[in-house]
């Protein structure tokens, strides 16, 4: 009898304990309001034929919340100010990185968890040193002071960064080290595209994995990012893959660890209101996530999967006129609008006054569907003939976004798919719409309900502590 009882407790005991968390993924959606989500399981479910959702990872997670996304400074916030939120709990002053809005210095859940001895990542689709990776381990009053925070990450002492480049590789005045000879010094090891990165895999001791040069090169989407996904090339460095390179670089190395992952494409798209680019990037980062799924699955009582966004950007609407959507329009788009724009520039000085409309209907034929996959009016053909005639007079201005200068032409066309698609835009910047947070894992559950995104990096901690 006593035996049996002994028996009984062991069991009891057994089924009381908690595995460690030992992996947390951080996936942070730049730009990604609800509708940018909605829009790219819509968009896919009318590539099949009917209205409706075709789901995407993220939103099959069992958890899912809103946050508010206002900073300390204003009530529409940037992404360092939200990106500082995200990594450390603190309203920030937009600008700031990693400093609340007195300047003191904050601790991101990235340098607390290396203190304690878990590996880090920090990765993401656009420049290593932007906003959103960088409020992971900088410390700056002016998020443009790239070089600074480039500085900041050689000596993070955080065991693999991914991204395009380095913003800024070399200080604007005076002297200092390019920012590759720099991290070189604080041991890491410079891989240069996904091929490069697994050759160099199992000697690295750190490693920062760009993208190849030759990428960068043609790259019309914003400076230091991986091409767009639409404008994606064979040897492309690719979200998935450096995430999967992340999570096998750092497993190998640590029994725990943390990765953030960045869409950061999202954002450049959106401020671009491209709607077909900016819906790709959603689908794209939610390839990546099925890697940190698939490692969730064969760790599901040590892992927690968080997927947010630090704020929307462009006030995408899903909707412009009656009750109807017609997202499968943006199949035809198969560039990039800054893309799009470099090539009619490139026409534009080929062909000088010799550039014919015809020319020009053929190109955004090929590059948008206009006149073959999707017609236009006679309005809408007008305002773009319009717009041809006022480039060959040269009295035209470029429409300048965040990260892009687009030619007015070739940016009446993409808004003209848009409106064909029933999409709309507010702005060219941010706005205050809440944001969508789905989670899976140890302490998923926590992440339900509507928040303020001060909330989620002490929501990790405490799990963390509570299962240790």
């Amino acid at each position: 009898m006593k035996r049996t009882v002994i028996l009984a407790a062991i069991l009891i005991c057994s089924l009381c304990v908690r595995a460690e968390l030992k992996y947390i993924f951080y996936f942070i959606g730049d730009g990604m309001g609800a509708n940018q989500v909605l829009a790219a399981e819509m968009y896919l479910a009318e590539l099949d034929g009917r209205i409706g959702r075709k789901q995407l990872c993220m939103t099959a997670f069992p958890y899912s919340g809103q946050l508010a996304t206002f900073s300390d400074s204003n009530g529409i916030t940037d992404s360092s100010a939200a990106g500082t939120c995200l990594a450390t709990g603190h309203k920030s002053t937009n600008g700031f990185l990693g400093l609340d809005s007195k300047k003191d210095t904050l601790q991101s859940i990235a340098a607390l968890l290396k203190k304690q001895g878990w590996g880090v990542g920090i990765t993401t689709s656009v420049s290593i040193d932007h906003a959103t990776p960088a409020a992971f381990y900088a410390h700056v009053d002016k998020r443009n002071n790239y070089y600074t925070i480039g500085t900041q990450l050689a000596r993070s002492g955080y065991d693999f960064f991914a991204g395009g480049t380095f913003y800024q590789p070399n200080p604007k005045e005076g002297t200092g080290d390019n920012l590759y000879d720099l991290c070189e010094k604080n041991g890491y090891t410079i891989a240069s595209g996904y091929e490069d990165a697994q050759a160099k895999m199992q000697t690295a001791e750190k490693m920062i994995m760009i993208q190849a040069h030759e990428g960068l090169d043609r790259n019309a989407g914003g400076k230091g990012m991986i091409p767009y996904t639409i404008d994606r090339k064979s040897g492309d460095l690719t979200l998935t893959q450096i995430t999967q390179t992340a999570i096998d670089f750092l497993n190998t190395r640590y029994d725990r660890f943390f990765l953030m992952v960045e869409g950061g494409s999202i954002d450049w798209a959106c401020h671009s209101n491209d709607a077909a680019t900016a819906i790709r990037e959603v689908i794209d980062m939610d390839e990546a996530l099925q890697k940190a799924v698939a490692f969730y699955r064969q760790h599901p009582d040590e892992t927690l999967i968080v997927v947010t966004a630090d704020h929307e950007t462009g006030g995408f609407a899903l909707g412009r006129k009656g009750y109807t959507l017609n997202l499968q329009a943006l199949q035809h788009q198969h560039n990039s609008s800054a893309v799009i724009s470099e090539r009619l520039k490139a026409m534009q000085a080929e062909y000088g006054k010799k550039l014919n409309w015809q020319q020009v209907k053929d190109f955004f034929s090929e590059t948008l569907g206009l006149y073959t996959e999707v017609t236009l009016d006679d309005k809408e053909n007008e305002k773009l003939h319009n717009a041809y005639k006022k480039m060959m007079k040269h009295k035209d201005k470029d429409v300048k976004t965040l990260y892009s200068s687009l030619n007015e032409l070739s940016e009446t066309a993409v808004q003209l798919l848009n409106k064909k698609a029933l999409i709309g835009w507010t702005t060219l910047s941010h706005s205050a719409s809440a944001v969508p947070v789905f989670s899976i894992g140890v302490g998923a559950e926590r992440f339900t309900g509507w928040h303020d995104n001060s909330e989620v990096m002490p929501t990790m901690m405490q799990i963390v502590e509570e299962n240790k």
